[in-house]
């Protein structure tokens, strides 16, 4: 045992080690240089400089390397960079070497300069051909049980994918590159021979590839033409690679976001960082997937000091975990209890308030409609009337597409929610709502439903095979969403430009594919109550573009603030479902409600 213990390997022993073999290697160069200088017949007056050679080039060599951690790097991970630093750590104790030469010449004397050269040479091919020949040793010894792999882009990054799949780190195998770039085309990356990126097919066939790596960043519809691609040629095994700090390769599998993602192109940071830096902002639904994101941005953004309001005790603690303690205050309250909100309102006196607290499922929402109006239309009434009370500067109310012509209660009390923001007397404080669709990975959103319904191993449930939504990320999103406070005056409807709408089933398609399952269908469930085919997110034509593209403002009608109040105390008074509903067709009379 005491044995095994002796000779287990760790970083103290391989520094020892390789000290005493550098040492080594190094006194036999030493000689081995005199011996090619002189004709291997070395003159007795010349031993002398020797030894000093010997006594003083190898410790500066030694400390030389230390310098440059050379001691530090692991067998599996020698390659190009790390050669490099041996090349820079030899020139420099030569270079030193040769100085103390020139400024004692009488102590050396007679000393033969060459060999200096001669002796830098040999040592960078001894010291360096020791380090690479055990990294071969180890590639040469692991069973090849990787796959024949295609990485797409010639770049930095494809290099330290090539390194980490020789270093045995993934199972992958490279055997060649492809690349759009002419400059590259035809060139070799360590050893492999870069294509040309429209001979992906016969590449593929002629190589047997197995697997493909993409190394290089690309647009959505690029991205999601590959993949499709890929899918027809038979590789269902693609990985993203992304490089951490320490330059090793990270492999992530392509996700649904990667591949529906919209991004938007005109996102101006520098008017959302001076919207939000300096300021107290209060946020509801603060551990919501939209309130979270727009919590980890406003941060980001430089608020002073970030209100999470959430009734939620699990999510308030988790964005709370997030967010720098100096910065945050978590307030456990719900949105319906208005005393207890005044009591934050005139304690941390907001400059901003976000409200993204919301009931937001449509068949939650049908089975409990007195619950929805109680919490979206009464609880935000709260929120707006308190912003006003206290002096609030701005407050944006996050709706959604599902507000225009709504068929379902959930739609229809954020409808609500914007006609009071827009007609209520706000006297100094600016209030605006913002409307956009789905966002991609939103709790009890349809693609963790999928993801799970796949990992289960079960077939994926869609409720009609032409029902379609818009999709947006989450972070894109709320970033639109502080782009387009930033520029309100008050009383706006902004509208997010969420792209093109997606088809529910093609998405659930591409998430089968994506999983390299076959065993898995899918079944078609019918229309939930409530629900539309076909979700809009403009009222009408006439809604006018802002200076950003992806931004519009909707023209709403003038609403008699004095009628709107007088029918939401009407909700208030009634707990029938019935009545609840001709009132709600009352206020929104484009409401068609579908049971």
């Amino acid at each position: 045992m005491l044995i095994d213990i002796f000779f287990k390997p760790t970083q103290l022993k391989r520094v020892i080690f390789f000290i005493f073999l550098d040492t080594f290697i190094s006194v036999v160069t030493v000689f081995l240089s005199y011996l090619l200088r002189f004709n291997f017949h070395i003159p007795l007056e010349f031993f002398d400089s020797m030894i000093s050679m010997i006594l003083i080039l190898i410790p500066i060599k030694i400390g030389i390397f230390f310098l440059f951690k050379i001691y530090f790097i692991a067998w599996r991970y020698f390659g190009l960079n790390e050669y490099k630093k041996i090349v820079y750590s030899h020139l420099i104790a030569y270079f030193l070497f040769s100085i103390i030469i020139l400024g004692y010449r009488d102590y050396f004397a007679p000393f033969p300069r060459s060999v200096i050269l001669i002796d830098m040479f040999l040592s960078l091919f001894f010291i360096g051909f020791i380090r690479i020949s055990k990294r071969l040793y180890i590639e040469r010894a692991k069973p090849n049980i990787q796959k024949r792999t295609l990485i797409i882009g010639a770049n930095d990054r494809a290099v330290q994918v090539i390194k980490s799949a020789f270093g045995g780190e993934i199972p992958y195998q490279p055997v060649a590159l492809l690349s759009d770039d002419n400059n590259v085309i035809g060139t070799y990356f360590s050893n492999l021979r870069v294509y040309n990126m429209d001979s992906i097919s016969d590449t593929v066939k002629e190589l047997d590839i197995e697997a493909v790596i993409i190394s290089q960043p690309m647009a959505q519809k690029e991205l999601d033409g590959l993949f499709t691609r890929l899918n027809k040629l038979g590789i269902n095994d693609i990985k993203i690679a992304q490089i951490l700090q320490d330059n090793k390769a990270k492999l992530s599998d392509i996700s649904i976001e990667d591949l529906l993602a919209r991004k938007p192109q005109d996102l101006d940071k520098i008017s959302i960082a001076n919207f939000i830096v300096g300021k107290v902002v209060l946020i509801t639904g603060a551990g919501g997937s939209i309130g979270s994101e727009l919590s980890r941005q406003v941060e980001i953004f430089g608020a002073e000091q970030i209100i999470l309001v959430d009734n939620s005790e699990f999510n308030l603690y988790t964005i709370n975990e997030e967010i720098d303690n100096s910065k945050s205050i978590a307030k456990m309250q719900n949105i319906q209890n208005r005393e207890a909100l005044r009591k934050t309102f005139e304690l941390y006196k907001p400059d901003i308030v976000i409200h993204a607290a919301a009931y937001k499922h449509v068949p939650l929402c049908e089975a409990n409609i007195k619950e929805a109006v109680e919490n979206n239309i009464f609880g935000t009434k709260n929120i707006i009337d308190l912003s006003i009370e206290y002096e609030v500067k701005k407050v944006v109310l996050i709706s959604t597409d599902k507000a225009v012509r709504p068929t379902n209660v959930m739609g229809t009390t954020k409808r609500v929610c914007e006609l009071y923001a827009h007609a209520v007397p706000s006297k100094e404080t600016e209030i605006v709502a913002v409307r956009f669709g789905n966002v991609l990975g939103s709790s009890g959103s349809v693609i963790p439903k999928f993801k799970s319904q796949i990992a289960q191993g079960k077939n994926i449930t869609v409720t009609h095979p032409d029902i379609t939504r818009y999709f947006m990320l989450i972070p894109e999103a709320c970033q639109l969403v502080l782009q387009a406070a930033s520029i309100a005056k008050g009383g706006e409807l902004f509208i997010l430009d969420m792209g093109e709408p997606i088809k529910i089933v093609d998405l659930a398609k591409r998430m089968i594919e994506l999983s390299g399952r076959d065993d898995i269908e899918i079944e078609f469930t019918g229309l939930r109550a409530g629900e539309k085919l076909y979700e809009e997110l403009l009222i009408n034509e006439a809604d006018l573009k802002t200076e950003y593209s992806s931004i519009m403002v909707s023209s709403n009608p003038p609403v008699d603030y004095n009628n709107l109040l007088l029918q939401i105390e009407r909700l208030k008074s009634t707990n029938n479902n019935l009545e609840i509903l001709k009132i709600l067709k009352e206020i929104v009379p484009e409401f068609n409600h579908m049971p």
